[in-house]
């Protein structure tokens, strides 16, 4: 397989060691920072992206001129930005995903499955992030409140304080942590009546993400074109 690494962080080095472990060929790589190195690079089999919300009118401009597949892990896009991704995937095959992890993945499924069994009972979620997250919520707590309430009808508070009155059983509550080193952690809560019931997933480090983007990257990179979601590749 031929890589491109839009992203050259943490996140993209860590991609490239377990894709060279692999035996993959790292055709280049670019960032924010080196934007250049967007209008030069060759085709490849697939893009793994962990840039930053800068980087993405290069990204997709390499995407189109060169029709790479495109595995992106950026965070933080507004909704122009996915309409910019979802225009780009007319032409060749593209994911966007907050978390590459498998397990995450599975606690997707289940949220969707079985929410509603739990129609009745108060939700909350719970996200902690190492001190150096630039984004709240995480993604991936935006990923499960969207699996907890798939039309958006949820009144959604970050934050209560004062006199804010008794809580409302519309509301989803979604908290961010942020300290030291913590990979990431994501809690659903679901309290009835007498019982609790909690669904918890935490990562001990990023590799999961990064060895997640290039199971997804492997599954793409044959599609054709459209928009993907990691549970159709998965499941």
């Amino acid at each position: 397989m031929k890589l491109f690494l839009s992203g050259y962080g943490k996140m993209g080095h860590m991609v490239e060691a377990l894709a060279l472990e692999k035996g993959w060929q790292i055709v280049g790589h670019a960032d924010i920072d080196c934007v250049e190195n967007y209008e030069t690079a060759p085709q490849a089999d697939v893009c793994v992206d962990f840039s930053g919300v800068g980087a993405l009118p290069h990204l997709l401009a390499y995407v189109k001129r060169t029709g790479t597949p495109l595995v992106s892990g950026t965070t933080g896009l507004t909704e122009p930005d996915f309409a910019a991704l979802r225009e780009v995937s007319e032409t060749v095959p593209v994911i966007w995903a907050a978390n590459y992890s498998t397990g995450v993945a599975v606690m997707r499924k289940m949220l969707r499955e079985y929410a509603q069994v739990l129609a009745d009972w108060d939700k909350e979620i719970v996200e902690l992030h190492h001190n150096q997250k630039v984004d709240a919520p995480s993604g991936t707590a935006k990923l499960l409140l969207q699996a907890l309430d798939p039309d958006g009808v949820a009144l959604v508070v970050h934050g209560r304080e004062g006199l804010c009155g008794k809580r409302k059983k519309e509301e989803i509550g979604v908290f961010s942590l942020r300290g030291g080193t913590v990979a990431g952690e994501h809690t659903v809560s679901f309290f009835g009546e007498d019982e609790i019931l909690e669904i918890t997933h935490k990562a001990s480090s990023r590799k999961i993400f990064a060895a997640g983007a290039l199971r997804a990257a492997e599954a793409l990179s044959p599609k054709p074109a459209g928009w993907y979601s990691l549970e159709e590749l998965l499941f």
